[in-house]
This record gives structure tokens, sequence and C-alpha cells, in this order.
């Protein structure tokens, strides 16, 4: 029965992997070159294969060193975020973010989960509603964390990545080739009325509103069951619909920053830490840019 595989002979590995010489190794670890060459000598021996073999510029990988390569950086990336929980200091009391309803069931619940299972003793509190709403309960100090929409460069704060707003339509039932085209809206929102209605005024489209919601998931509903064309989010469109681009005669409706407010009077390391993580979680949307 072979002897368990130490950690410290991963981690040895991995940086000779990295620097493909034993020397440079040993000086990145702090350690002396043979001390670097008896650890891999140990760690072949434990696994009963050569690890490395000499090239033209240092030492590679053996097709059994590739095959430990993935495996290793899993044990060491799990060994380093358990310090990590293990090490971070204990948060608690109250965090109170606001979130549009688009990313309520996408973006944030994982960042929301990872936080929770963290920092347990934290009561977060989630506050699903529209930018206005979310911007004025944040500087009612009812608010710790809000991301908002910015359509107009009008929101200070950190920009966590840009979504644009675009028409969206039915790639089965084509609603936009009607005349008028029928549309799905916000109901009593100033937003569609100096934004989505006025890029179809801009390129002289006609159109009736044929559907009224008060979420986005009421104008996802809508543009897939083929009720409406409608304004979605360029991340949030459902399958079985497409974008309308320039070549269809539309252009984007807005920028849609998607900003990450403050609460202004005061804040707390539970709520900077929440912070990065809301951060962190919006990275794959990244910096869109408009075509």
């Amino acid at each position: 029965m072979r002897q368990p595989i130490e950690s410290d002979l991963l981690r040895t590995f991995l940086v000779v992997v990295e620097t493909s010489n034993f020397s440079s190794a040993a000086q990145a670890i702090g350690r002396t070159q043979s001390a670097v060459s008896a650890q891999i000598k140990k760690l072949e021996e434990t696994i009963g294969e050569t690890l490395f073999e000499r090239g033209a510029r240092g030492v590679v990988p053996t097709r059994w060193g590739l095959q430990l390569l993935p495996y290793a950086q899993r044990v060491i990336d799990l060994l380093d975020e358990a310090a990590a929980t293990i090490r971070t200091k204990e948060l608690d009391g109250p965090v109170r973010i606001g979130i549009p309803e688009e990313y309520s069931q996408t973006v944030l619940p994982a960042a929301l989960a990872a936080f929770a299972v963290r920092h347990p003793a934290v009561e977060v509190t989630v506050s699903c509603d529209y930018t206005v709403r979310n911007l004025a309960a944040l500087e009612r100090d009812e608010l710790d964390l809000a991301v908002v929409f910015d359509w107009g460069n009008q929101s200070s704060g950190e920009v966590l990545c840009i979504d644009p707003t675009v028409w969206v339509t039915s790639q089965v039932h084509r609603l936009h080739d009607l005349d008028p085209m029928p549309i799905a809206i916000y109901r009593n929102s100033n937003w569609c009325r100096d934004f989505a209605l006025r890029s179809l005024d801009q390129i002289g489209r006609r159109y009736r509103i044929a559907f009224i919601a008060d979420t986005s998931s009421g104008l996802q509903n809508a543009v897939v069951a083929g009720l409406a064309v409608t304004t979605l989010s360029r991340s949030h469109i459902p399958p079985g619909c497409r974008e309308l681009t320039a070549d269809d005669g539309f252009a984007p409706v807005d920028t849609s920053k998607v900003v990450l407010r403050r609460n202004p009077y005061h804040s707390t390391e539970a709520v900077r830490e929440l912070a990065d993580m809301v951060r962190d979680a919006f990275k794959p949307i990244g910096y869109q840019a408009l075509v």
C-alpha cells in the first residue's frame, strides 16, 4: 500500500512545473536545489512514476506529471481556500443590499450564498426593486449597498459592468416584422418613455403597446410567448430569442452601466466584504462593448 501524497510535495511539484527549473523553483520557495530535488524524488517514489524529464530549456513534465498537474492544483487550491476561510475574522451584524430584479436569479445568488457560508453570523437582507427605489432607500439609510442601473452617467459609484439594454424578439414568432410592431413595456416607467419608446421614434418605427409588466421576468415571458417584442439587458436574453441589431434596423436602447452604490453615512467590515463578493460576481459579464 502506497503512502499518501504530502501536500508540501505537491506545492513543490507545482512550482517546478511553473519555473521549468529546479534551481529557479528552489529560489521561489526558499529552499536549496538539493532539497527540491529530494522532494520531487520522494513524490515520484510515492506516485511510482517519473514526473519530470530534462528538456532543452530545463525540465518538463512527463505524461504522468501532466496527469498529476490538475489534481495537484485542485488539492492546493482547496487547502488554501480552507486556510483563508478559517483564518478570516468572523463577521457579524446586519447587511442590507438592494438589487435589480434582472440579477436576482442569475448573477447575485451565487455571491450571496457564498457570503452566507463564509459569514453565517451576518444577517443579509435583500431588497429586489427598481433602481429609483433602491437609490431612494440608500439615501434614507435603509440600505448599505445597492446595485443599480445608470443610463446617463448620473450615478456615482463603482461600475461593475456594462450591460446594454437592447430590443429582443422571438426567433420563432418574428413579431418585429409586423407594422405596427407589438411591444411590451414596464408599467408607469419614465425609463420606457425616455429611452425605449424614444429609440423607436428615432428610427421611425410604428408600434403598439401589447403587454405591460412590472418586472423584467414579465417582459421575458411576453417575448418568449410571442406576445410582443421587448427591451431586455443583453445578458438576460432568454433562450429562443435574439437581439435586434443594426441589420434589423435597431440600435441599443441605452448603455446601462451596472453600478454598485454604497451607503454614504456608514459602513462595516461585513458590508465591505459583501461588496467585494458582489464585484467578483459581475466579472463574467465584464465590460461589454456596444455592437
